[in-house]
């Protein structure tokens, strides 16, 4: 099909090859949705939440309670990630992987709290196995709740506070990069506060050693809402879904995803490059090409947000664009 696929784009009104990485991304969803008239239906943003036990090692700009206090803010419609999906036709769903705190029933809110954060893992894994598997199986839960609605795009994003660090944790140990390329300011930690991270980053590998596999690097280093995206993420490639990651700590989700099932490639789109020192090393590990890079460091799926129009005008054309036989122009 994938030969069908790509006669179809080069038979449009235009000359070969020059819409770019647009015809590159009609051909991959039109072979992820096996389809010559592939259509997306409710896309949606994913963001999922989570508290970190690190964060009580000061490794973050940001005291732990912001954790909370931005779900209630994507709650009630008033952060980034909002205001794009609101510009672009996305719904949005939040997730509470594991924040501190309760939530009350509140429309767009999924409640899948594993505990009130994770453990601190300078002192002891972030996660017991029984964590790790109930949320591994939640994340798969809500892209299969998802699919069966009736979506087929599914943007991932987050929000934890330490959650960069964790995210550092995890690259370095299964990309056997050193942390120090790894991690970075996160919330806008600097000068001295930014070499205290890396020093509590050190002493957390030295505790813990090399990991080295993607279940047990998540369960050490990780947060709930990481795995919870990983989890979501090969669901979603198994759903046969289009993925839109967003910055650092989801394309590490992604990783961890990636090292179970490299074909996760293939329904995978990166949608920018991040402001966060580690995540352009990240892609190169990864062959990966990001498509936008505008400095966006935010999280929250605000990248994958912002990118989906251009993703979404891949289809318009590979649909709505006339053929050189029905526009009656010569080749």
């Amino acid at each position: 099909m994938e030969a069908e696929i790509q006669e179809k784009i080069n038979q449009k009104t235009k000359p070969l090859g020059s819409l770019g990485r647009l015809e590159a991304i009609a051909l991959q969803v039109a072979k992820v949705q096996k389809s010559l008239s592939p259509q997306f239906s409710k896309p949606t943003i994913v963001v999922f939440t989570g508290d970190h036990g690190l964060a009580k090692e000061a490794v973050s700009a940001y005291p732990q309670e912001v954790t909370y206090q931005m779900v209630l803010n994507f709650l009630h419609g008033g952060a980034a990630i909002n205001v794009f999906c609101k510009a672009n036709g996305l719904d949005l769903t939040v997730v509470d992987c594991g924040v501190i705190g309760e939530f009350s029933e509140t429309a767009g809110l999924l409640h899948a709290k594993i505990a009130h954060g994770t453990n601190n893992s300078l002192h002891e894994p972030a996660m017991t196995s029984e964590q790790y598997q109930r949320a591994w199986q939640s994340g798969e839960k809500i892209v299969k709740d998802l699919f069966r609605s009736g979506c087929n795009l599914v943007g991932f994003g987050e929000m934890g506070i330490g959650n960069t660090s964790a995210a550092s944790l995890i690259m370095s140990d299964l990309c056997g990069i050193p942390i120090e390329e790894c991690y970075g300011s996160g919330t806008g930690v600097v000068g001295d506060a930014l070499q205290h991270k890396l020093k509590i980053l050190q002493q957390v590998q030295e505790k813990h050693g090399r990991q080295g596999e993607s279940s047990k690097s998540l369960q050490i280093f990780g947060g709930f809402e990481i795995v919870q995206m990983s989890a979501a993420m090969l669901t979603a490639y198994e759903c046969g879904m289009t993925l839109l990651i967003d910055g650092f700590i989801s394309t590490v989700a992604y990783l961890a995803a990636y090292e179970m099932q490299e074909r996760l490639a293939d329904n995978a789109i990166f949608s920018h490059v991040s402001g966060e020192s580690g995540h352009r090393k990240l892609l190169n590990y990864l062959q990966a090409e990001p498509l936008l890079d505008l400095q966006l460091r935010l999280g929250e799926g605000s990248a994958c947000a912002v990118a989906y129009p251009i993703v979404r005008n891949s289809l318009d054309f590979f649909n709505g664009m006339a053929s050189f036989a029905s526009a009656g122009v010569s080749q």
